[in-house]
C-alpha cells in the first residue's frame, strides 16, 4: 500500500512517546521515514536509547505548561505530523473529585492539544500538506462511572478534531481520532496484581472479567496497530479521511 520511506522529509511530533501507545506511534512513523521527536517523561538513560535507535529528539516539556509547550513547538520546527497522545487518568466519585486533578487531565488530555494544533497549523498550511491525529479514547464515545474529567476531556478532543478537520479541509491537512479501547501497555499490566490481591481473583479473571469486560473480543488491542493505523492516516491513500473517529476497541462502542 505504502512506497518505502514515504514520510521522509516529514517531521513528526509525537507527545507521551516514551512508552506505550505514543512510543509504538512513533516507531511506526519512523519505518515510514519520518524524523520523530519524542516527547514525554522517564529514565533518562532509556529516553536517550530511544532517541539512539529512532534518530530522534526529545522534549521533556510537561504539557500542563503553556510556556513549556510553546517552547518546544518553537524548539521543535516546522512539525508535518503532529499525534496529540500524552494522556492521564484519574479516577473518583464526582463529588470527592479533586479541583486540581480535574484541572490536570483537562489541560493534558484536552488542552494541550489545542495549544500543539495552533502551533503547528501554520507551518502546515504553508507546506499544503499535514496530518494531525488525535488519540482519543473509547471514552470519546461512551462514558464510565467515577471518570468525570478523563471522559469530559476525551470527547472534548473528538470535537476539537472534528473543527480542526473542518478549518484545514481545503489546506491539505487532516484532522482524525483514534479511539482505543483497553491497549496492552506496561501501564495496564503492572495494574494486574494489584487487582487480582484487591478483588481476590486470579490473572485470568482481572484481564477477562474487570479489564476487557467491555471489549467483546476479549482481546486487548496491541499499541503496534495503533501505529499502523495512524502510518495509514498519514498516507496518500488516507488523504480523504477527514474528521473521524477511529474505534480501535474490539467492538466495545459497538453495543
Amino acid at each position: 500500500m505504502f512506497h518505502p520511506d514515504f514520510l521522509k522529509g516529514k517531521r513528526a511530533l509525537v507527545t507521551g512517546s516514551t512508552s506505550g501507545i505514543g512510543l509504538a506511534i512513533a516507531r511506526a512513523l519512523h519505518e515510514q521515514g519520518a524524523a520523530i521527536v519524542l516527547n514525554g517523561f522517564g529514565d533518562a538513560d532509556e529516553i536517550a536509547k530511544l532517541c539512539e535507535e529512532l534518530g530522534a529528539t526529545h522534549s521533556g516539556a510537561d504539557l500542563t505548561d503553556v510556556s513549556q509547550i510553546e517552547a518546544m513547538m518553537d524548539e521543535a520546527g516546522g512539525i508535518d505530523i503532529l499525534v496529540n497522545n500524552a494522556g492521564m487518568q484519574f479516577v473518583s466519585p464526582v463529588e470527592d473529585f479533586p479541583v486540581a486533578k480535574w484541572e490536570q487531565i483537562i489541560a493534558l488530555n484536552l488542552s494541550a492539544a489545542f495549544h500543539t494544533a495552533r502551533l503547528a497549523v501554520p507551518h502546515m498550511k504553508q507546506k499544503g500538506w499535514g496530518r494531525i491525529i488525535n488519540t482519543a479514547s473509547a471514552h470519546s464515545l461512551t462514558a464510565s462511572p467515577f471518570k468525570s474529567a478523563y471522559v469530559a476531556a476525551k470527547h472534548g478532543i473528538a470535537g476539537l478534531t472534528k473543527t480542526l478537520a473542518l478549518e484545514l479541509a481545503q489546506d491539505g491537512v487532516t484532522a482524525n481520532c483514534i479511539s482505543p479501547g483497553y491497549v496492552w501497555t506496561p501501564l495496564v499490566e503492572n495494574q494486574i496484581p494489584d487487582t487480582m490481591k484487591a478483588r481476590n481473583m486470579t490473572r485470568e479473571q482481572v484481564m477477562n472479567d474487570v479489564l476487557l469486560a467491555k471489549q467483546p473480543t476479549k482481546q486487548f488491542v496491541q499499541p503496534e496497530e495503533i501505529g499502523a493505523l495512524a502510518v495509514f492516516l498519514c498516507s496518500d491513500a488516507g488523504r480523504n479521511v477527514n474528521g473521524a473517529n477511529w474505534s480501535v476497541d474490539g467492538g466495545w462502542t459497538a453495543e
